[in-house]
């Protein structure tokens, strides 16, 4: 199966219904262990990305994945948007003068997504963060492709190690953000970085599936 910029496009204005969806509900796991406002800072930084898009799905789906992370950077307020913005941005400048892609450019790309967050937080797994979800997901993809699996199959493989690593910051003690300065009491906690992130790739398996 090949990636188009049409994918991505869908893929982004998915996540950004996800976020939507779930806007409460991440602002209400940030209010516990960082400051009350990750759904309704993601959420804004998504409808932009969205209000961005360009009308005809095609062209450069490294161009199209930067600009998104520009657009992320510049709209969404505390630490969120630095980094979702780098990792798009990383990801992008993987897929760069690629009109469409097959499943090891992604797999490459989403190592790109992931290192960005890593590089732009100073995070590594443990620390409840972001990474915690991301880095499992991109593990799960690349052992599902070197067992020959579709694409379709792959990516639903990381959607389920994505959220799995979500739930698994819950009883972590925070050593990167704004949590870290709780110390032990952030745990308890289910990530809120760790819980978008895991949105993130679920929309993305969700709407290859669709495509499949």
């Amino acid at each position: 199966m090949k990636i188009t910029s049409a994918i991505l496009i869908a893929w982004l204005r998915h996540a950004a219904g996800l976020i939507r969806e779930q806007r409460d509900s991440l602002t209400n796991l940030d209010a516990a262990i960082g400051d009350a406002d990750h759904g309704v800072n993601l959420d804004r930084g998504f409808a932009a990305v969205v209000a961005a898009l360009p009308p005809e799905p095609s062209g450069d789906a490294g161009a199209l994945l930067k600009s998104a992370g520009m657009r992320l950077i510049s709209t969404v307020g505390g630490a969120s948007g630095p980094l979702y913005g780098t990792a798009f941005r990383r990801a992008g400048k993987v897929l760069e003068g690629h009109t469409e892609f097959g499943p090891n450019e992604l797999l490459l790309a989403l190592r790109g997504f992931v290192e960005g967050v890593a590089a732009m937080g100073k995070a590594e797994s443990g620390d409840k963060t972001m990474i915690d979800a991301l880095r499992p997901a991109v593990d799960a993809l690349a052992e599902a492709l070197a067992a020959r699996e579709p694409l379709a199959v792959a990516l639903r493989a990381a959607a389920t190690a994505a959220a799995a690593g979500a739930a698994a910051t819950v009883p972590m003690v925070a050593r990167r953000g704004r949590a870290s300065y709780l110390g032990e009491r952030s745990a308890g906690h289910q990530d809120p970085g760790a819980t978008s992130a895991a949105l993130i790739i679920r929309a993305l398996a969700e709407t290859v599936e669709r495509y499949d």
